[in-house]
């Protein structure tokens, strides 16, 4: 899962059958949180702090820092099940993940994004129509993988191009623990109030997010005990 920079950078799309967006959950996300959440609470100890600051009544856009394959499955296992969760996605390197690939094509709810070096305004009218019918939208705005836990590379703009055109609030989450994975090891998500794009320029709202995160990460010690199947779960996805 990726983030962009903004509507000035382009990125080719596949056709436009593969999406899927819609602010319904659909069968087989329904079915699959069913065996996923569980799954999820069984493998790593949750701590969710401020899940109350998610509206429920409207669409948002999720940010969050990027540590982990984790991060896409404890946003969309762990917000609320409606507005439908999307995520930018790039499906060259989806479909080189099997399982992931499978879950995204059955669940629907992705948005697909190719980073390359000019852009198709076509990812944008599809974002913009996501949140438009009431979906929500997840991006993780430093692009790629963080370096380490607790520290955030640079915010890229495009989530803030987005809000303020839809006129929907971002909602800061904090994750922590995600980097470095073993059974039962305790993962923190701490979800912010929505921080409104009314009167905001790109700019701000970009520097206004990326100060929250901050202020939401927490601190980060190593935990004692074995770190059973640490290797395998790291490096799962």
């Amino acid at each position: 899962m990726i983030g962009v920079t903004s509507p000035a950078r382009k990125a080719a799309l596949p056709p436009a059958d593969l999406l899927s967006v819609s602010p319904k959950a659909n069968l087989p996300f329904r079915l699959v949180r069913l065996v996923a959440v569980p799954l999820l609470h069984l493998c790593f100890r949750f701590q969710v702090d401020g899940l109350k600051n998610v509206p429920r009544s409207a669409n948002y856009i999720v940010i969050a820092n990027h540590l982990n394959w984790l991060d896409e499955f404890a946003l969309l296992m762990l917000l609320p099940v409606e507005p439908r969760l999307h995520f930018l996605a790039n499906p060259t390197l989806l479909v080189t993940r099997k399982v992931q690939w499978f879950l995204v094509r059955k669940t629907g709810g992705f948005v697909p994004v190719v980073q390359e070096r000019h852009a198709d305004t076509a990812l944008f009218r599809h974002v913009d129509r996501c949140l438009e019918i009431g979906g929500a939208v997840a991006i993780f705005p430093e692009g790629n993988y963080g370096p380490t836990e607790g520290e955030l590379m640079p915010f890229k703009k495009g989530f803030a191009h987005f809000a303020i055109k839809a006129g929907v609030p971002v909602v800061p989450v904090a994750l922590s623990g995600t980097k470095d994975l073993w059974f039962r090891k305790r993962i923190r998500v701490v979800i912010g109030e929505p921080i409104q794009a009314a009167g905001h320029d790109p700019d701000s709202l970009t520097a206004a997010a990326f100060e929250k995160i901050t202020d939401l990460m927490p601190a980060y010690r190593d935990q004692p005990g074995r770190r059973l199947l640490r290797r395998q779960l790291t490096h799962l996805f």
